[in-house]
């Protein structure tokens, strides 16, 4: 049993869905948008920089006087946090003691020396002041129920994180809602989540809603090849309730290993759990089986 569930919900914070770094303190060491690169931390053993060992991650210089070190991070897609890994891979005499994390909910995109500076924005903790371990991803669960959009993010005193990811529920802001707009329902900026798969081997399913066509064959739903009887599915819960005028299947960059064909079907049960809609009889077909090609853009 996955004894962290919030690492399996999406990361708000990531680059690919707007997520940046938009202010720091310090970072004499080690950039600060490295906090929210895709790709796990590496280490090079021998690469050095003019300013000290060539670092994978935010670090900021040693402190010298009383204070802590900070930043700020704009969420990709606003919503409420269920968890967070300050993942320190590869910091071992030099991770931060404690960090803290801040959030709140602003209008617009504020620049981010606004967003620093105002003290009229209400913060809400979202993990208090906690001891961090070296060279180990530290999980951390959130309970605030509030929407966020904008991350503060506190080491104690100095030190370096290599990644940064925030798990939760995307929260689209009820103007993309308007009534009469056309918009892609099942989109992660719409609050779309892909709830549960029969397998995501070599590509999670989450790919399945993120934004903008697929970068590579990684970059999709992929499961393992199927030796047995019966065949693949997933079940993904719309952003919110619609009237379906078209839709997408892309195959884009499976060559070789493209589905046969493909089914679409739906069902109108708002709050159901995974496990009731996998085993109900509800479902109706919006999309009877039909033959895909590899490596197209299917539209029906």
């Amino acid at each position: 049993m996955n004894e962290n569930p919030f690492t399996d919900l999406v990361d708000l914070a990531a680059s690919r869905l707007g997520g940046a770094v938009l202010l720091a303190n310090d970072e004499f060491f080690a950039p600060k948008e490295a906090l929210l690169k895709a790709t796990p931390a590496e280490w090079r053993e021998l690469e050095y920089t003019d300013r000290g060992k060539w670092m994978d991650g935010w670090e900021t210089r040693r402190r010298r006087t009383p204070g802590h070190d900070w930043c700020l991070i704009r969420l990709g897609l606003p919503g409420v946090i269920r968890g967070i890994v300050a993942d320190t891979a590869f910091f071992r005499g030099n991770y931060p003691e404690q960090c803290e994390l801040e959030g709140c909910a602003v209008e617009g995109v504020p620049d981010a020396e606004s967003l620093a500076s105002d003290a009229s924005i209400q913060w809400y903790s979202l993990v208090p002041r906690s001891a961090l371990a070296g060279d180990t991803r530290n999980l951390f669960p959130v309970t605030c129920p509030e929407r966020i959009t904008h991350l503060r993010f506190h080491i104690f005193p100095d030190g370096g994180v290599a990644r940064l990811r925030v798990h939760g529920e995307a929260r689209p802001d009820a103007a993309l809602f308007a009534p009469g707009r056309v918009l892609d329902l099942a989109a992660l900026e719409s609050g779309g989540y892909v709830m549960v798969c029969s397998d995501m081997f070599f590509g999670h399913r989450q790919n399945l809603v993120l934004p903008g066509r697929s970068t590579h064959m990684g970059d999709g739903w992929e499961t393992r090849r199927r030796r047995g009887p019966g065949h693949d599915w997933t079940i993904v819960r719309l952003g919110v309730r619609g009237t379906v005028q078209r839709i997408e299947l892309d195959t884009d960059h499976f060559k070789g290993n493209a589905p046969g064909s493909a089914m679409l079907e739906y069902c109108d049960m708002p709050g159901a759990s995974a496990e009731s809609l996998t085993g109900g009889s509800s479902w109706r077909a919006l999309q009877p089986q039909t033959a895909l090609q590899p490596h197209s853009r299917q539209r029906g």
